[in-house]
């Protein structure tokens, strides 16, 4: 556009027009990629038919929500007076309330009461590591992330390890066979036998114990019809929407490294390697919406960097010099540019 790159003094040029004006310019392209995103995920899941409700449809044995007094078709309306409208509302807040008690709206029948109780507390094993999002082969055993502070960092696991053997059980291409030998180990160790540089490895590693806690509910699938899906759609594009700037979040505090981002190259295998057009949708939508938010980072190079310099004149009233502009744009598309061969990098060595 002209005017946009180098200032210009012709009339219709994009510096000569208002701030306002160049503000909305320069973060269209963002919202759009963000926008388009959402309309396509809220088309994904409005389509579907397995939306779960917010209302019983059995309650667990034993588990707390029995033992209070819940009953099936109990509609739950709040906890700790947050709304509950997704399955996931449900278990994210009962996973943060751990065993304190907590306070149950419900509505039966026509009427609202309130029960308290406290969830059931369920002891598991972990060992803190993340599988790639591979479905198949021998990448799907593959180690993308391990938590720093978990006993499998402590004992020697390593991103990029490829998992073979657990216990001397052949696991490769099976990451539900890894969560079953885990959680089902009985002793105080796991033997993982690992590729490494292509070198095998024995590595012993104590899996940690977590608490998980539950109400014991089953929820109902929701109705299926227009407005339900619309309904469910909307609040679970909202919730997607969500986890990506939760992401970014992660990133900025140091909870997700650099290693574990992926570029043009990673993305083009993990598209390469979707079943269905569900799965290849969903990924289209979530690179769109990664695309717009990441645009939109106070970084110079990208938009976001030439809308925090629009703030900076629009508070200065006057522009900034065009010479250290172009400076303090340079440098950002310097670091982009080490950025992405760094990660385009770590996309290749991920891959072979």
């Amino acid at each position: 556009m002209e005017g946009e790159e180098e200032r210009k003094d012709t009339e219709g040029s994009f510096s000569k027009a208002s701030i306002p004006k160049r503000m909305a310019i320069v973060a269209a392209g963002g919202f759009v990629n963000i926008i388009f995103g959402l309309i396509i995920y809220f088309m994904l899941v409005s389509f579907s038919s397995d939306h779960i409700s917010n209302v019983v449809e059995q309650t667990v044995d034993g588990l707390s929500a029995q033992t209070a007094g819940i009953q099936v078709g109990d509609q739950i309306l709040k906890i700790n007076d947050q709304k509950i409208r997704l399955k996931s509302d449900l278990e994210e807040l009962v996973q943060e309330n751990g065993n304190k008690e907590m306070t149950v709206l419900l509505k039966r029948g026509d009427n609202v009461q309130e029960i308290k109780l406290q969830p059931s507390e369920v002891k598991s094993k972990t060992t803190g590591i993340y599988l790639s999002g591979i479905s198949e082969g021998e990448k799907a055993t593959q180690i993308v992330q391990i938590d720093e502070n978990s006993n499998a960092a402590k004992q020697g696991l390593k991103v990029q390890d490829i998992i073979k053997k657990v216990n001397g059980i052949d696991v490769i291409g099976n990451q539900e066979k890894i969560v079953e030998i885990i959680n089902g180990a009985e002793g105080d160790q796991l033997l993982f036998t690992v590729e490494r540089d292509g070198e095998e490895l024995e590595i012993a590693v104590e899996p940690n114990e977590i608490s998980n806690y539950y109400l014991g509910t089953i929820m109902k699938v929701a109705d299926n019809n227009v407005f339900s899906d619309m309904y469910y759609g909307f609040w679970q594009t909202l919730e997607f929407g969500g986890s990506i700037l939760d992401n970014l979040k992660m990133l900025f505090i140091g909870k997700v490294g650099l290693d574990q981002m992926m570029g043009p190259v990673g993305i083009s295998s993990v598209v390469s390697q979707t079943q269905g057009i569900q799965d290849f949708v969903y990924m289209l939508a979530l690179i769109s919406l990664s695309l717009g938010v990441t645009n939109l980072l106070p970084i110079p190079a990208l938009d976001g960097g030439k809308l925090l310099l629009l703030i900076i004149e629009a508070i200065r009233r006057k522009p900034m010099k065009e010479e250290l502009e172009i400076g303090i744009q340079m440098l950002g598309f310097s670091i982009l540019i080490v950025l992405s061969i760094f990660i385009a990098y770590k996309d290749i060595v991920r891959i072979f």
